[in-house]
């Protein structure tokens, strides 16, 4: 039964995605968010109670993602490009965006093949958003251009 909701949470997510290109900075981070929100409550209980977690998971991911979307701009995101493309696993990078007052830490947590992509990284986003601490978890994958895409 987990296999079939996290099957069905991925295949949602991959049709939303395929209209990325003209989705705003706050619209990815709502899809990133609420499917790493979904993943995780995927893994709480069995039945109705995962079902509920699965739901709650995703709803609180897709608001945490859509704070960090919409507050990151052209330099956060390319901020975000070079700490996934020279920083090593476990080594973050800090920056603080002057013209919005976030902070933010960027981890790269991992080195993963996605889509027979094997220059992709799993990575932790924490961001101080108007004084509010927020934590978002994401995979992102290089692309022919040098440029790195979130794909999950």
């Amino acid at each position: 039964m987990k296999r079939l909701y996290t099957s069905i949470i991925l295949t949602l997510c991959s049709i939303a995605l395929t209209g990325c290109q003209n989705m705003s900075n706050a619209d990815v981070g709502t899809m990133t968010g609420a499917v790493a929100g979904g993943l995780l409550g995927s893994t709480i209980g069995q039945g109705r109670g995962q079902v509920v977690a699965i739901a709650a998971g995703a709803a609180a991911g897709a608001l945490v993602g859509n704070a960090i979307g919409k507050s990151m701009d052209a330099q956060d995101r390319m901020k975000m490009n070079n700490a996934l493309e020279s920083n090593t696993v476990g080594q973050p990078a800090y920056w603080n965006n002057k013209n919005t007052g976030a902070r933010y830490k960027v981890t790269p947590v991992r080195n993963v093949s996605v889509d027979n992509n094997k220059y992709c990284r799993e990575y932790q986003t924490v961001a101080t958003i108007n004084g509010q601490q927020q934590k978002m978890y994401g995979t992102a994958c290089r692309q022919p251009d040098g440029s790195w895409k979130v794909v999950r």
